[in-house]
């Protein structure tokens, strides 16, 4: 009798990669559950408790019959992710600490850790799929079939290496029948509520926690024209397109006396990192807030190499429609030009590029084509 293939499973707590774990073991794998403890510095309060998660994870390990390591990467995580996560949030951007979490820790050092176990494959939870290409011999990385649940954005910094070893078995379902098959198989986190939090961050207010971390330098709040209209508490807490937070949203009627629409909100439009002054808009639609074009540098490539395609197609935030675009590559970067302009361009956040159902890659935002007044 053949010899079963090991596959190590990412264990959350979760219903997705618990499914992940069944689905695995019905189609005849070996499977291995591991628990990954990435933040421990107040793991023990109302927003991030990995201990609620463990048991979870250990509960679903027991109904389907498969052993659970719990393995703490929170030295690596804080090494790897935090860091940067900070020294981002200090320099004026806003970043994506799931895109790198899932490039440094999930399929890094769990992939180094299932192979060191003797694993062959791994897997996650995610909504996505691994497709190996015929003609080119290279494996591509596709949007998940559930169009509000693909997280190929979050994982397009993937390479050739990782993906030849991992499988995403809940890519190919909707999330309907997901929690289907975990009420059918009585998984007793069938009907857990989605997590939406960053993971060390999980659902605590953000401000409080960043708060912790990086020095307030309070500063002007300015509108277009130029005129000081309230107090910011520090740039690096505010994020391009923000409309909630900002303590102006009192003073409408004397915003109407300086030429703005009373009734029409507030949003972050530009941060002025050297002089200090955010910058805000009246109006979803304020042509500050919309860009023709961006620049992406820190480059990476599912295929290795940068795609030969010019027209194609990208997202600039998670959950936005694929924008149409041209791509232009140079030595350090790339440029894309819209059909469209693009809401809320924000520097640290990723452009995702697709040719359909593929995810090609992306890199790191740099600019917008914005000019401070």
């Amino acid at each position: 009798m053949a010899k079963k293939q090991r596959v190590v499973v990412g264990l959350s707590g979760g219903v997705d990669s618990a499914v992940s774990a069944h689905l695995l073991k019905e189609q005849g794998y070996e499977v291995i559950g591991i628990f990954m403890k990435n933040w421990e510095d107040d793991d023990n309060g109302e927003y991030c408790s990995s201990n609620i998660d463990f048991v979870d994870a250990a509960a679903v390990a027991d109904v389907i019959g498969i052993e659970i390591e719990h393995v703490n990467f929170a030295a690596e995580y804080k090494d790897r992710v935090f860091a940067e996560f900070l020294r981002e949030y200090q320099a004026g951007r806003t970043p994506n600490p799931d895109i790198l979490c899932n490039a440094e820790i999930k399929f890094k050092a769990f992939l180094d850790h299932a192979m060191r176990l003797g694993a062959e494959k791994i897997a996650t939870g995610h909504y996505a799929r691994v497709r190996l290409n015929e003609s080119t011999g290279k494996h591509e990385l596709l949007k998940g079939l559930d169009p509000l649940k693909d997280q190929s954005y979050f994982l397009h910094r993937l390479n050739q290496a990782q993906l030849s070893k991992t499988l995403f078995p809940v890519g190919e379902l909707p999330k309907t029948e997901v929690r289907r098959i975990a009420a059918e198989i009585g998984l007793p986190n069938a009907k857990k509520k989605d997590s939406t939090g960053i993971c060390f961050i999980g659902e605590r207010p953000f401000r409080d926690f960043l708060n912790r971390y990086i020095a307030k330098e309070p500063g002007p709040i300015k509108d277009p024209n130029g005129r000081t209209i309230g107090q910011h508490v520090g740039l690096s807490f505010y994020t391009l397109g923000q409309r909630q937070g900002l303590g102006i949203g009192g003073i409408r009627e004397k915003g109407a006396q300086k030429g703005g629409n009373e009734h029409e909100p507030w949003f972050v439009a530009r941060k002025d990192m050297d002089k200090n002054i955010l910058w805000v808009v009246q109006g979803h639609d304020h042509p500050w807030l919309l860009s023709p074009s961006l620049r992406a540098e820190d480059l990476s490539w599912v295929a290795g190499e940068a795609p030969q395609l010019t027209d194609i197609a990208a997202k600039t935030r998670y959950r936005q429609a694929d924008a149409p675009c041209t791509l232009q590559t140079d030595a350090t970067g790339i440029t894309l030009r819209f059909a469209e302009p693009q809401w809320a361009v924000t520097p640290g956040q990723s452009a995702v590029l697709y040719d359909g159902e593929v995810c090609l890659g992306g890199g790191v935002i740099t600019t917008d084509a914005f000019n401070l007044p």
